[in-house]
């Protein structure tokens, strides 16, 4: 199972999202972050990945959820995310080859632009609760079942 991280700032009632320009999740908007290094928290590593791929970094993230993903295609490997939220950050959203910052409205977040489990779990993110979820797609767009639960 491959370890990652997911970051979001959630601030004045916006949360910045970043359009995924390149590799896995393309074309679609999400939070920032991706694996975990050899030797790496989470926390080091998103506050890494929020640094290269949009050039901040987040003050005082808080883990808020852990989401498992299982895909039934043979080709995508099952992931296990750890979701990270702040309210502060330092430095300028900058865009990246990997991804192009923009601030939402928390009541207009583009979930129809975006993986078609996170309309599940991120309004749990955005009130500041604690979530785990577990998922299972068919393929990047085919989201077959999944479970989430407020701890």
């Amino acid at each position: 199972m491959t370890a990652a991280v997911l970051g979001f700032i959630v601030k004045d009632g916006r949360v910045l999202l970043a359009l995924k320009k390149r590799g896995f999740g393309k074309g679609w908007w999400n939070g920032y972050g991706g694996k975990i290094k050899a030797g790496e928290s989470p926390l080091e590593a998103v506050l890494r990945e929020t640094r290269e791929e949009i050039g901040i970094v987040p003050k005082d993230p808080i883990h808020h959820g852990t989401l498992h993903f299982f895909f039934e295609d043979g080709k995508t490997p099952d992931w296990v995310v750890h979701v990270f939220r702040a309210e502060d950050f330092e430095g300028e959203p900058t865009e990246t080859e990997e991804m192009a910052p923009q601030w939402f409205s928390v009541e207009e977040v583009p979930y129809d632009a975006m993986w078609k489990d996170d309309p599940h779990w991120l309004p749990l993110l955005l009130e500041s609760k604690r979530f785990e979820g577990k998922f299972t797609f068919r393929d990047n767009e085919t989201l077959l079942s999944y479970e989430v639960i407020e701890i």
